[in-house]
């Protein structure tokens, strides 16, 4: 998980970047499965789609989007990549898991070995291809890099000592545990984990803490599915927002010349 502060930007720029995030930046999933042999229990489609789920270790330097490939999005070893799956069941109750996919490339894999995909009585066999691509988000939530991506407010905590007594009635209250006493003092141990519920200024009887917030600072937390590390994924949505900026700066150009 990473968390970073975004500041001189309004809300439009954070919500930008947090939706690039979530839609645009291209990470590794099963696209097509084709069932050479299923006597599980779980129906090939059902099968295919936890196939599909399976969060995928990604290359972003060895493979490109189908549809920036040279061979036009047929299926090349720089767009697409096979595993294989071949798995049969001597004894009642094996399970087949994530971790039982071969892949062609080591470095591409899925994130965890113990994803469970399917669960075989005796003499019971699972033989498939799967063909991962490059995707986005935005196509299908398979391809989000992300499991949680979200920011808030950078908050804003006022304390007048001269009129706290010290009681510590929003410590106690405080549900995030951001207030202490120290030295004779009400401090802010932990600003960045305060959840702006007001819950220490409506306790406080004597009107010393204000909470507020700066509108102009945001705090993202960002949490990877294991497919990219989260600071690759926020640098990445950085250079594709930028290019995008860069896009429409050009087209306006273009049109402002042509009218």
């Amino acid at each position: 998980m990473l968390r970073f502060v975004l500041e001189g930007v309004d809300v439009s720029v954070a919500n930008a970047l947090r939706r690039t995030m979530l839609a645009e930046v291209p990470t590794m999933a099963i696209d097509e499965v084709i069932i050479i042999e299923n006597t599980s229990p779980i129906f090939d489609e059902v099968l295919a789609h936890r196939l599909g789920l399976i969060p995928l270790v990604t290359d972003l330097e060895s493979y490109v989007l189908p549809e920036e490939c040279s061979c036009g999005g047929e299926g090349c070893v720089k767009c697409r990549l096979t595993l294989t799956l071949e798995k049969e069941a001597e004894e009642e109750g094996v399970v087949i898991y994530s971790g039982d996919l071969q892949s062609q490339d080591p470095v591409v894999r899925p994130v965890s070995d113990k994803i469970p995909l399917a669960k075989m009585g005796r003499n019971q066999k699972v033989v498939l291809e799967a063909y991962a691509r490059l995707g986005r988000g935005k196509e299908h939530a398979k391809w989000q890099p992300v499991s949680c991506c979200a920011y808030k407010y950078m908050p804003i905590l006022n304390i007048d000592q001269d009129k706290c007594v010290q009681c510590g009635d929003c410590v106690s209250i405080c549900p995030k545990n951001i207030l202490a006493i120290e030295d004779n003092q009400l401090v802010v141990k932990d600003l960045l984990n305060c959840s702006l519920c007001k819950s220490c200024e409506e306790e406080c009887r004597f009107d010393a803490i204000q909470v507020s917030w700066d509108d102009t600072k945001f705090i993202f937390t960002v949490e990877s599915t294991g497919s990219l590390p989260p600071d690759e994924i926020v640098k990445v949505a950085v250079d594709i927002l930028l290019k995008k900026l860069e896009d429409l700066e050009s087209q306006l150009v273009t049109a402002s010349e042509e009218a």
